[in-house]
C-alpha cells in the first residue's frame, strides 16, 4: 500500500481516493494545491491514502460477502497502519477523516464507526448506503445482505446506536456533508442527516448548486470545510 504525505504539522487529514481512486489523485485534482495555503502555514497535513476499491466493492469477480470482506481487511489497514504513521510523524491529536465520492463514504463510516479517532469529517458528494441501487448506480452488495454490511452502512447504524459513551464521542465531532442539488446521491445525503438529526449528532449538511461532483466543486469546498 503507498499513500503521499503533504505537510509536516497542524490537524491530520486521512484523505480517502474517490471511487476505485489512487493515493495520487487527490493532488492530481488540484485538492492539495488549493489547500496549499493551510499546508505551507502548518496548519494542516494530509495523508493521503490509496485504495482498493477494485478488489472489495465495486469486484464483480467475487462474492458479495468476500467483498464486504475485503473492505474490512482495509479498514483494518487504516486503524493499524495508516493511524499510527500519522502518529509518529505528527503528535498533534486532531484528526480529521476526508474524502471526495466513494472517499466521503470512507471517511464517514470509519469515523463513525471508530470516532474515538477523529475529531471532524469533511464528506464531499458522498454515497451513504452502497447496498441500495440508486438512478444507474447498482448495488455494490447485489441482492446479498449481511450483519457486516449492516455496520458498515452509515445511514443503517447509526439509527440504532444506543451506547451513551459512542453518541458522547460521536456528539463532540464537527460533521460537515456538501452534496449537489442534482448528485443522483443527495437522498443518501438527506437521509444520513436525518439520522444524525435523530441521534443528536450535531452535523451541518451543505447544498451546493447543480450536481457539483467534480474537481472544481470539491477545491472549492476544501477551502471552505477544511
Amino acid at each position: 500500500m503507498e499513500l503521499l504525505i503533504f505537510g509536516d504539522a497542524g490537524a491530520r487529514v486521512l484523505v480517502f481516493p474517490t471511487r476505485r481512486g489512487r493515493f495520487f489523485d487527490y493532488e492530481g485534482f488540484g485538492l492539495v494545491e488549493a489547500l496549499s495555503s493551510s499546508i505551507n502555514t502548518g496548519l494542516l497535513q494530509l495523508f493521503c491514502v490509496d485504495s482498493v476499491d477494485s478488489e472489495s466493492v465495486y469486484n464483480r469477480h467475487i462474492h458479495p460477502q468476500d467483498r464486504i470482506q475485503r473492505h474490512i481487511q482495509y479498514e483494518q489497514y487504516i486503524l493499524n497502519e495508516v493511524l499510527p504513521l500519522s502518529r509518529l510523524k505528527n503528535p498533534q491529536p486532531f484528526m480529521i477523516a476526508h474524502g471526495c465520492s466513494l472517499g466521503a463514504y470512507h471517511a464517514v463510516n470509519i469515523a463513525l464507526r471508530h470516532p474515538e479517532h477523529f475529531g471532524k469529517i469533511v464528506a464531499l458528494s458522498g454515497r451513504y448506503d452502497l447496498s441500495t441501487p440508486v438512478a444507474e448506480f447498482r448495488s455494490l452488495f447485489d441482492d446479498f445482505y449481511n450483519d457486516e454490511v449492516y455496520f458498515h452502512t452509515p445511514t443503517h447504524f447509526v439509527p440504532n446506536l444506543v451506547d451513551e459513551q459512542i453518541l458522547k464521542e460521536l456528539r463532540r465531532m464537527e460533521i460537515t456533508i456538501a452534496i449537489g442539488a442534482e448528485d443522483p446521491f443527495l437522498g443518501s445525503n438527506l437521509t444520513l442527516s436525518e439520522v444524525l438529526t435523530a441521534k443528536q449528532i450535531p452535523h451541518e449538511l451543505i447544498i451546493w448548486d447543480g450536481r457539483a461532483h467534480q474537481a472544481c466543486y470539491w477545491q472549492r469546498m476544501v477551502q471552505l470545510y477544511l
